[in-house]
């Protein structure tokens, strides 16, 4: 099977080029479904879209990278070459270790956070609903998610991590002089809302609200922090009475323009506001940044205070990619297991690799004899004695080492490696003669 991941991330495209390929959870089993139907051959696959990567795995009796590319790049409605612009394409053992990094949280803006591994498991979840997830990459993540565990156990990757939400707490605390004057509106109801809404309450603000486009789970919500409900459509109206402003929504367009910030300023008489973007597509159009009362950040902008402690974790992450290389070679006796000849195949292409090099070395050092003014037969001399050595060099290693039945059992197989249609001999006389000519 050819196992690999297409995708883009923070340290690959921008924020409005990611939101290009940014999908809900729900949106993901219909893509997979149509992404399936599009290719001759339907592969296996799995779709992972958080603020900061939209990612596609796939595996398949044949690498179908191309057309997965082209199929990626039509439902964000770009031309291919936008999208590899920003891409990476991984295959095999690089596909799997990049999977078990992400899972781990290594490859995460926030060095070590947790979230993402959740993200993971409910784009699994949805794979499997789409009935796109087959053997191969279930394989891939159930060890992703073992190996996530094992370092998160075993490592402190996840010390003194600083969250996107502890983040924008940060940055308030910089502009107001206390945080438990001001108000809040959080818009939106999900996870990172909630992460958030949790960090801000722990500084106990004036009021918090909370919009969201579904009341009942905007209440939900909003019950857990004594915060005020209200709905979507009245924010253009309110959104003069807060201070800050948190948003992260699965919208597809901009929820907060920036007619709309202009006008609550102007009733705020330009006292700063602060806004905190963590939603990809942007929920707060980009020109508000310009605006000179507003004090405007994205996931991306949050990026150097996240850093924050990451020397820390230095010694952390060399354990963890220690574990993580460890998974990669087990995942791959697995997948080779599955299909011995493609184990075949693999050490035949790393031979044929590993002969063009000696060749390759070989013609070069003739040529400079041959610019040295060295004749052609001594040239030709060098250039066959030099690849015969490296040809023999290692077998002939290989019988001076060991013990006797080792020693017995590589001079049988160098003898048929390289004495084919001669009259065997006696295994113990070859390596005895090893010793004489080596």
């Amino acid at each position: 099977m050819a196992v690999w991941a297409l995708g883009l991330n923070h340290h690959t495209a921008p924020l409005d080029v990611r939101g290009r390929f940014a999908f809900t959870l729900d949106q993901i089993p219909p893509a997979l479904r149509r992404l399936r139907a599009a290719l001759t051959r339907q592969p296996e696959a799995a779709l992972l879209s958080t603020c900061n990567r939209t990612e596609l795995y796939c595996a398949s009796d044949e690498p179908l990278i191309e057309p997965s590319a082209r199929w990626l790049a039509d439902t964000a409605g770009v031309a291919p070459e936008v999208l590899l612009r920003h891409a990476y394409v991984l295959r095999e053992d690089e596909a799997a270790r990049h999977a078990f990094r992400v899972a781990s949280g290594l490859d995460s803006m926030v060095l070590g956070e947790a979230q993402i591994l959740g993200q993971m498991k409910d784009a699994v979840r949805a794979a499997d609903e789409a009935g796109a997830l087959g053997t191969t990459l279930h394989q891939l993540f159930q060890r992703s998610f073992a190996i996530a565990k094992q370092v998160r156990s075993s490592t402190d990757i996840g010390a003194h991590s600083i969250s996107m939400a502890a983040a924008a707490v940060r940055l308030a605390a910089q502009l107001f002089e206390d945080l438990r004057t001001i108000r809040i509106l959080f818009i939106g109801a999900g996870e990172m809302i909630e992460l958030a809404a949790t960090h801000f309450a722990a500084q106990q603000p004036r009021h918090m609200a909370v919009a969201n486009r579904t009341l009942e789970r905007g209440e939900k919500l909003a019950a857990r922090f004594c915060a005020e409900v209200m709905r979507l459509a009245d924010v253009p109206e309110r959104l003069h009475e807060f201070d800050a402003v948190v948003s992260c929504t699965a919208s597809t367009l901009p929820l907060i323009g920036l007619g709309m910030v202009e006008s609550a300023l102007r009733q705020r008489r330009h006292r700063p506001m602060f806004m905190v973007d963590l939603a990809v597509p942007r929920d707060i159009e980009a020109e508000v940044k310009a605006l000179e009362d507003v004090y405007l950040y994205t996931v991306d902008d949050l990026a150097a205070v996240v850093q924050a402690g990451k020397d820390s974790r230095l010694a952390a992450v060399a354990q963890a990619e220690a574990i993580i290389d460890a998974g990669v070679q087990s995942f791959m006796h697995w997948l080779r297991q599955r299909d011995p000849q493609a184990g075949v195949v693999a050490l035949i292409r790393d031979l044929q690799a590993q002969a063009d090099v000696w060749r390759a070395g070989e013609i070069a050092r003739a040529r400079r004899l041959l610019a040295r003014g060295e004749s052609v037969d001594a040239a030709l001399e060098a250039l066959a004695r030099g690849l015969t050595q490296k040809m023999l060099h290692g077998a002939l290693a290989e019988l001076h080492s060991g013990d006797e039945a080792s020693r017995r059992h590589t001079a049988e197989m160098v003898a048929r490696l390289f004495l084919r249609g001669r009259a065997p001999a006696r295994s113990s006389d070859a390596a005895s003669r090893s010793g004489t000519h080596a």
